[in-house]
């Protein structure tokens, strides 16, 4: 039974990490700021799940986590996510994403845990230059977030270069599920279908992108922590195709008859009619890598993923 700690752990992934991890038997220290429904109910359900509060940013809380109990493994998800969110708070962002990983970089060297996979972000990218990208892609990130996030890849190689660290980086392409907690594509669709509300999304019906369903996402990180040895240190994670808005619209009305979606015809930006920010060019994610190296293999296509919403 392995020990690990999942920051960020009330977070949409971080959660359903904690819970695939508990129920296999693993014990887990779940850290974040607070508890989040979700993750009270996996406490409540596992007594092999013990929650950490405190502040990522907060180097001193960091280090008494490793001190009083050395994981054997991280599972890093703690972070200001998203794009508008990181437009919005862009110090914020380099504090949490960047110096959070930092006090975690430094603990794990001081106290002997050898091993993170980080939840890592097709934004690092940048601009896709092809229509389906694998891991030798250029990352030139545009917004805060995916710089903050391809800082994390290099500083984990610095950190494996000068102490030997191991970290794992799953560069994730559009996480969605019947949880996610914030509104956006493919969820705003299939959320206003089921309630019987129209819904217009202003922009983006010929936008093509991959979207990796919450189970394969877990899937993959188990296997990322559970591998003896990585021969890379990068994973993309999808399904290797990406679908239009226009498309996701059509499947959420099939899947809902009578449901009331449009997309507008303009390019595709993140947010909403109040703040938005432009979309670099996307598209689908090479998961050749994942399938060969660790086993891969994505269960939900945009159809089922979206089917699995319904009651």
């Amino acid at each position: 039974m392995a020990h690990i700690l999942v920051t960020g752990a009330s977070g949409f992934v971080g959660a359903a990490v904690v819970g695939a991890l508990a129920e296999r038997g693993d014990r887990v220290t779940a850290f974040d700021m607070g508890l989040s429904p979700a993750l009270r109910k996996i406490i409540e359900q596992y007594d092999n799940v013990r929650p950490a509060l405190g502040e990522i940013t907060a180097c001193p809380t960091v280090m008494a986590l490793f001190h009083d109990d050395a994981p054997d493994c991280i599972f890093h998800a703690a972070a200001i996510v998203g794009v508008i969110a990181s437009v919005r708070t862009p110090m914020r962002t380099f504090e949490v994403n960047i110096g959070g990983t930092i006090n975690l970089l430094e603990a794990m060297r001081l106290y002997g845990t050898r091993r993170m996979v980080h939840m890592s972000s097709e934004e690092t990218y940048g601009a896709f230059q092809t229509a389906v990208i694998d891991e030798d892609h250029p990352q030139n990130p545009l917004h805060p977030y995916g710089i903050s996030k391809l800082s994390v890849e290099h500083l984990g190689r610095g950190y494996k270069e000068q102490y030997g660290l191991e970290v794992i980086h799953l560069r994730a392409i559009w996480v969605y599920g019947p949880d996610l907690p914030r509104e956006r594509v493919p969820n705003s669709f299939i959320n206003a279908a089921m309630a019987g509300r129209p819904f217009h999304q202003p922009f983006g019906a010929d936008f093509v992108c991959d979207h990796t369903y919450i189970d394969d996402m877990v899937d993959l990180a188990l296997l990322a922590i559970d591998k003896d040895e990585h021969p890379c240190d990068a994973y993309n994670v999808g399904t290797g195709r990406g679908v239009s808005l226009r498309e996701i619209a059509d499947i959420a009305t099939e899947l809902v008859p009578g449901a009331q979606l449009s997309v507008g015809n303009e390019l595709y930006r993140h947010g909403d009619a109040n703040l938005n920010v432009a979309c670099v060019q996307k598209g689908a994610l090479d998961i050749s890598r994942a399938r060969e190296v660790l086993g891969y293999d994505p269960k939900f296509d945009i159809r089922k993923g979206l089917a699995a919403f319904l009651p």
